[in-house]
């Protein structure tokens, strides 16, 4: 499980689950993960047929290895048993829970998934879990929502319902979402998960898209949400380890166990000051770039001419 709680998601791409249009190829444009609403984006007289939709979907369409998520509808409806219960026969990789407020709400759905999966023979915790906090009370309970459940592989960022509980509303500059974005990433480094930011619905602005995804990708988040296949190439651009940050976290890798084994605690790699506290950073950059697809560097030039 553990394995998969950490696979690369730098991207996941909302789709309306009751599109069959929408839900038949969304692998071409190669989305870390997709997203299947059944929430939001579907009207409350049509769960039923957004279901049946999703059921066949994951039965009968191959996604070429993107991670298959469903949302569900909130606790507070009558509906999400139901989701649960037809996205894991199904055979979805993931639940995502919205308006997350308490480590109670995972615990009651992470119940319901085991239930599912032994009725319609699905393995044993074969059904991760992602809680998307949209409300003040979910930021301030995000540690004990991360460490509700083995199952639980990361929080998510839902901004339109946080800043209407905060009484302010999306600038575009990220100002009103600096506090929750800040206390999920430290809850979620510390509970050992992923964290994941808020969709940008700018569609028409390229320039403040990159700015939002350099900003959350400097604070540390593992990914973002996305509502448009337009979106996934600059998140995966700018998530994605360069050739010059792969390099460099190379040399420090060497240099650490070269040094260390002299006896020698402080040096510096292409005239930075470097100790043994670099070394978990460069492994991460390394292994982010193998699940990439762009490691080792030596492969990529040979392939591309350089």
């Amino acid at each position: 499980m553990r394995d998969r709680k950490q696979r690369l998601r730098r991207t996941m791409l909302f789709l309306n689950a009751q599109k069959p249009g929408l839900l038949r190829d969304p692998y071409i444009y190669r989305p870390d993960s997709l997203i299947l609403d059944l929430e939001d984006a579907v009207a409350e007289n049509q769960k039923d047929a957004a279901r049946f939709s999703l059921f066949h979907a994951l039965r009968s369409i191959d996604y070429e290895g993107c991670e298959r998520i469903v949302r569900i509808n909130g606790l507070a409806t009558p509906f999400w048993r139901e989701d649960i219960r037809c996205a894991v026969a199904g055979g979805c990789d993931a639940i995502r829970l919205p308006k997350t407020e308490a480590a109670g709400d995972v615990k009651l759905i992470e119940q319901a998934i085991s239930e599912a999966e032994r009725e319609f023979g699905r393995p044993e915790n074969s059904t991760l879990i992602m809680a998307a906090i949209e409300s003040a009370r979910g930021v301030v309970k995000a540690l004990e929502i991360c460490e509700a459940s083995e199952r639980l592989f990361g929080i998510a960022l839902s901004a339109g319902d946080y800043t209407r509980d905060l009484h302010t509303h999306i600038t575009g500059t990220g100002i009103e979402l600096m506090g929750a974005r800040q206390q999920m990433l430290i809850a979620a480094r510390a509970a050992g998960v992923q964290c994941f930011d808020t969709v940008y619905t700018d569609l028409g602005n390229e320039e403040g898209l990159r700015e939002d995804i350099t900003t959350i990708h400097l604070m540390g988040f593992d990914g973002k949400s996305v509502i448009n296949p337009r979106q996934i190439r600059p998140v995966h651009e700018i998530f994605t380890p360069s050739e010059k940050e792969i390099i460099f976290a190379e040399k420090v890798i060497q240099e650490i166990d070269d040094k260390r084994a002299k006896g020698i605690g402080v040096f510096t790699v292409d005239g930075k000051m470097i100790d043994v506290a670099f070394y978990d950073g460069a492994v991460q950059t390394i292994k982010l770039a193998k699940a990439s697809g762009v490691y080792p560097v030596t492969e990529r030039r040979a392939g591309n001419g350089a």
